[in-house]
C-alpha cells in the first residue's frame, strides 16, 4: 500500500511573469573596480609608512641585514646550481663577510684611533702651519693684486677661518670614529643582523615566489617586469658603489699615506666609503686632505701633491669604473640619489638612508614605465589644434 501523498499540481504561473528556468541565474561577474583598486594601493602605502614611522627604531638591524641577504642572493644562487644546499651556501656567505668585517675592524679601527690621538695632539702645530701657509699665499696675492684688493683685516679674516674650519674637522671626525660603535649597538651589529641575514638569504627564493603569488593576477604581468627592472638599476647601482668605494678607498688610503699625510689612512678610507653619496665623498675627502696638508707640510709642493691624487681618482671614478666595469647600467641619476639620501635621513635617520636608494631605484623605474605610458597615449598623440 502506497501511503504518499498525492503530487500537487504546480500553481498557474501569474500574467505577465517570465516562463520559470530549470536552470539557475548566472552568477554576477566578479571583477574589482578602480575604487576598489585605488584604496588598495593607498591603503598598502599608508599601512607601509606607518609601520616605518611606528617600528623605526627597531628596523634598522633587520633593514641592513636584508641588504647584505639581496646583496649576496646571487652568490649564493650561484653554489646552489654547483650542488651547493641553499641553507650551507647562505651560512657560509654569512660567515665569510663576518669574518672579514672583524678582521677589518680588529686591524683597522686600532690604527685609525692611534692617527685620530696623533692629530689631535698636533693640531695646534697644524692650525699655525696653515696659518702661515695662507698668510704667505695672500701677501703673495696682495703684491699681485694691489693693497686696494687685499688688506691685512682680510688677511686674518681668511686665516682664522681656515683655522676654525681645520678644528671642526678634526672634531667631527674624533666624534664619528670614536663614537661609531653608537650608531650600531654591539649586539645588533654582530648578533641579531648576521642571524636575520642568514635566514633571510637561506629562504630569499621561496620569499619571492609568495610575494609573486599574492600580485593582482590582472596586473601581475606589468608588475614582476617592474619588479625586473628595479633590481636590475639596483643590483647596477649597489654593484658601481661597492667598486667605487673599495678601489677609491684603497686608492686614496694608499697614495696619501705614501705622500705622508699623517692623516691619511682615515682621510683616505673615509673619502672611499662616502663614496657612495656621488661628490660628496670626493669632496670631503678632498678639502679635509688639502687642508690637513697645508697645516701639515706648510708648503704649496705637497699641497699640489695631495690634489693631484684626488684628481687622479676621479678620472679612475669617471673613465675607468664607471665605463668599462658598468656601461649604460646605471640608471639613477646622481641628483637624484643625493636627494633621496638626504630626503631619507631626514625623513627616518640612518634608516630612511637605508631605504633610500631601493625606493628611489623603484620609483625611477614606475615613472619611466608612465612616461612611456604617456608618449604612446592620446594625450601626448593627438595632433594640435589647427584653428580656434
Amino acid at each position: 500500500m502506497n501511503d504518499t501523498p498525492p503530487r500537487l499540481p504546480a500553481p498557474p504561473p501569474r500574467p505577465g511573469a517570465a516562463p520559470a528556468s530549470r536552470f539557475p541565474p548566472p552568477a554576477a561577474p566578479r571583477t574589482a573596480t578602480k575604487a576598489q583598486r585605488t584604496g588598495l594601493l593607498v591603503g598598502l602605502g599608508a599601512a607601509l609608512l606607518f609601520c616605518l614611522w611606528l617600528f623605526q627604531g627597531i628596523l634598522t638591524p633587520f633593514v641592513l641585514a636584508a641588504v647584505i641577504a639581496y646583496f649576496l642572493d646571487p652568490l649564493a644562487t650561484r653554489l646552489t646550481r654547483i650542488g651547493i644546499r641553499r641553507s650551507l651556501g647562505a651560512f657560509s656567505l654569512i660567515f665569510l663577510l663576518m669574518a672579514v668585517g672583524l678582521a677589518a675592524m680588529l686591524l683597522l679601527y686600532p690604527l685609525i684611533l692611534a692617527q685620530i690621538g696623533i692629530l689631535v695632539q698636533r693640531l695646534p702645530t697644524y692650525v699655525a702651519g696653515l696659518g702661515t701657509l695662507l698668510r704667505d699665499g695672500l701677501l703673495r696675492l696682495e703684491e699681485a693684486l694691489g693693497p686696494d684688493m687685499m688688506d691685512q683685516r682680510l688677511r686674518d679674516m681668511a686665516v682664522n677661518q681656515a683655522g676654525s674650519m681645520l678644528s671642526w674637522i678634526v672634531t667631527a671626525a674624533t666624534r664619528l670614529i670614536g663614537g661609531g660603535f653608537a650608531l650600531f649597538q654591539v649586539f645588533t651589529l654582530v648578533v641579531v643582523v648576521p642571524v636575520v641575514a642568514f635566514y633571510l638569504l637561506r629562504d630569499w627564493p621561496v620569499m619571492l615566489g609568495r610575494v609573486e603569488s599574492w600580485l593582482p593576477r590582472k596586473n601581475a604581468a606589468v608588475m614582476r617586469q617592474l619588479a625586473r627592472d628595479t633590481d636590475r638599476v639596483l643590483s647596477a647601482w649597489l654593484r658601481g658603489q661597492l667598486l667605487c668605494c673599495a678601489a677609491l678607498g684603497v686608492f686614496y688610503a694608499v697614495a696619501l699615506q705614501l705622500v705622508g699625510l699623517e692623516l691619511g689612512l682615515t682621510i683616505g678610507l673615509m673619502a672611499g666609503i662616502l663614496t657612495f653619496i656621488p661628490y660628496v665623498g670626493s669632496l670631503t675627502g678632498f678639502a679635509s686632505a688639502v687642508l690637513l696638508a697645508m697645516g701639515q707640510f706648510g708648503t704649496w709642493n705637497e699641497v699640489m701633491m695631495v690634489v693631484a691624487i684626488f684628481i687622479v681618482g676621479q678620472t679612475i671614478e669617471g673613465y675607468v669604473i664607471y665605463p668599462y666595469l658598468l656601461g649604460d647600467r646605471v640608471e639613477l641619476h646622481a641628483v637624484w640619489v643625493i636627494f633621496a639620501l638626504f630626503a631619507g635621513g631626514v625623513a627616518f635617520g640612518f634608516l630612511g638612508v637605508l631605504l633610500a636608494v631601493p625606493m628611489a631605484a623603484a620609483l625611477g623605474v614606475v615613472a619611466r614605465y608612465w612616461l612611456r605610458r604617456y608618449l604612446e597615449s592620446p594625450l601626448y598623440l593627438d595632433p594640435p589644434r589647427t584653428g580656434m
